[in-house]
């Protein structure tokens, strides 16, 4: 699969959409939820405002960051998967009151209203996305003045660094052989290819700036492996 194909990236989600959160906790060994955590601590969002939840997969995110944003407040969350989004409304029946509408469209190009939103974030979906670049600017364009948003994924490691060699290693001997089990292994084969071309913290702090965020700061999580692009429009 070639990381930059939406078309390819879409139907990627939607095969795995009824695994997925199974899947993230096996590679993660459950750890993906304290980044997601501490991304959400680190862009502190408060009550009543209206975010956005951009590549929201399977709801996650949009969930918690709906419970930090109280009854009134609201979530709009994103995704291009339909069958992804599927699962996530079917969750959404159990929680109580969670405040968050589900739309399928693509997120580099949303549609939406300028300047009508209080911040936005993203969890695993920059470095799947064919244009990111494009990416930053419509989420700097539907975005108030003063949003924040917080954009977590891999963090590319430098070439020949021991932090690329564990990378390397983690992807080849612990997600590839556990996606096989499931029957997924051309699914995700796809992610080390996907890291080749994905920006380095540096660069995106660099991008965003150029887009016109006011304030870009790279974070890094997981001992280096993970990183936030933490940004104020």
């Amino acid at each position: 699969m070639h990381p930059k194909d939406p078309i390819a990236v879409r139907n990627l989600f939607n095969s795995t959409a009824s695994t997925y959160d199974i899947l993230n906790d096996l590679f993660s060994f459950g750890l993906h939820r304290v980044w997601k955590k501490k991304l959400l601590q680190w862009i502190n969002p408060s009550s009543g405002e209206y975010w956005l939840d951009l590549c929201c997969g399977t709801g996650d995110m949009a969930f918690s960051l709906a419970k930090l944003l109280g009854p009134k407040g609201h979530v709009l969350a994103i995704d291009i998967a339909e069958e992804t989004l599927a699962v996530a409304r079917k969750r959404s029946v159990y929680r109580e009151n969670p405040s968050i509408t589900w739309l399928q469209t693509d997120v580099v190009n949303t549609g939406l209203v300028s300047n009508s939103f209080d911040g936005a974030i993203m969890a695993y979906g920059l470095r799947n996305l064919y244009d990111p670049e494009a990416a930053l600017e419509e989420i700097y364009r539907i975005l108030k003045p003063g949003s924040k948003v917080g954009l977590l994924d891999f963090n590319r490691m430098v070439k020949g660094s021991q932090g690329e060699c564990f990378q390397t290693f983690y992807l080849r001997r612990i997600v590839v052989p556990i996606a096989s089990s499931f029957g997924l292994r051309d699914h995700y084969e796809y992610l080390e290819e996907s890291l080749k071309t994905f920006l380095l913290g540096e660069e995106q702090e660099r991008l965003a700036l150029e887009v016109g965020f006011t304030k870009a700061t790279y974070r890094k999580l997981a001992w280096g492996q993970m990183g936030a692009l933490c940004l104020t429009v």
